[in-house]
């Protein structure tokens, strides 16, 4: 099963509308994509469109998504594109109360020869200035062939002595490494963590526990499995944790097939066994609330899913609250004041 695309039925979100909770509290998204294909089109004024829903959207981090990479040159500075391609909107502003792309993580291959990665990280962060904080992998495999778009899965990707020379070069730049695998992968990501302790490790949508493909009807058996393996992930200071991902064909929550799009209170509660699971183990100084818009934007809108962030989190301290919406994506991805 490959997932191609996420269909967005904006009047169909339309169905179910709600009063913005807690309206003043600073969130920073960590982190949307921007997307111009032919299946689906999400670009600057359909964010700025869903930012302005009523949420207090202070900054967003820009996330790779293999937008406008280049079509010509070497093969291993065509993403530098997407890095110039987040840079142009970030300089163009687009909010007077937001820092859109205040962060940008882009892709390069870590398991490419050594001065080839090099090469590459230096030129996303001259391409980037400031803004480029990191990079995110595609370790995600499984031996269904269970996955997303068309680049090649590799099984072990991350245990692999070619991926941890590329890996190792990340803290030389002060660069974080953006984690997306399958909850069936929690343990190499957490040998990969406990080997490299200096790299700010930040895990995508809740370590991607499947519900898809040989995965569906299995959810108690894959929680349980996935609980473990987050367990053992948090003992691990140098990696965070991104609340969300969720909505999408993958985690198969079931939304995007319904007659009308779930409330906040639906969400919430589906996802509070994910998120209790989380917090408890990493704590709230390590977790973030994330939109993963466009892609998660298949199942709910905008402002319903921050409302249903704001009641997974509403027995949590203050200082938690900042925290888990602003506080947590604004220390890992070192965003100016």
């Amino acid at each position: 099963m490959r997932v191609t695309g996420y269909p967005i039925r904006p009047g169909w979100l339309a169905l179910v509308e709600e009063d913005v909770l807690d309206p003043a509290r600073p969130i920073v998204d960590a982190p949307h994509h921007l997307w111009n294909r032919p299946t689906i089109r999400y670009l600057l004024p359909d964010l700025l469109e869903d930012m302005a829903s009523g949420h207090n959207i202070v900054a967003t981090v820009y996330l790779e998504a293999s937008e406008a990479y280049r079509e010509a040159g070497p093969e291993h500075l065509r993403s530098v594109g997407e890095t110039q391609f987040a840079t142009t909107i970030a300089d163009a502003g687009g909010s007077a109360r937001a820092q859109v792309c205040a962060a940008i993580v882009s892709h390069v291959d870590l398991a490419q020869p050594p001065h080839i990665v090099e090469e590459a990280l230096s030129a996303h962060r001259a391409a980037g200035g400031a803004r480029f904080k990191g990079v995110r992998g595609h370790a995600a495999w499984d031996p269904s062939g269970l996955g997303f778009g068309s680049r090649p899965q590799v099984r072990g990707l991350l245990l692999s002595a070619e991926f941890r020379a590329g890996f190792a070069r990340l803290a030389r730049h002060g660069l974080s490494y953006d984690a997306w695998q399958y909850h069936t992968q929690l343990g190499e990501l957490t040998d990969l963590a406990r080997a490299f302790p200096e790299t700010t490790i930040i895990v995508n949508h809740l370590g991607a526990p499947l519900g898809a493909g040989p995965y569906a009807g299995r959810r108690d058996e894959v929680f349980r499995d996935w609980r473990q393996g987050i367990r053992g992930l948090a003992a691990c200071p140098n990696v965070s944790m991104k609340l969300g991902g969720m909505g999408t064909t993958l985690a198969a929550l079931g939304f995007d097939g319904r007659q009308l799009p779930p409330t906040s209170d639906e969400i919430a509660s589906a996802m509070t066994p994910y998120v209790d699971t989380c917090i408890e183990a990493f704590g709230a100084g390590r977790c973030m609330f994330e939109s993963n818009f466009p892609p998660d934007k298949q199942s709910f809108s905008y402002p319903v899913l921050w409302n249903a962030y704001k009641k997974l989190a509403r027995h949590a301290s203050e200082v938690e609250k900042d925290a888990l919406f602003s506080g947590t994506a604004a220390r890992v991805y070192r965003l100016a004041a």
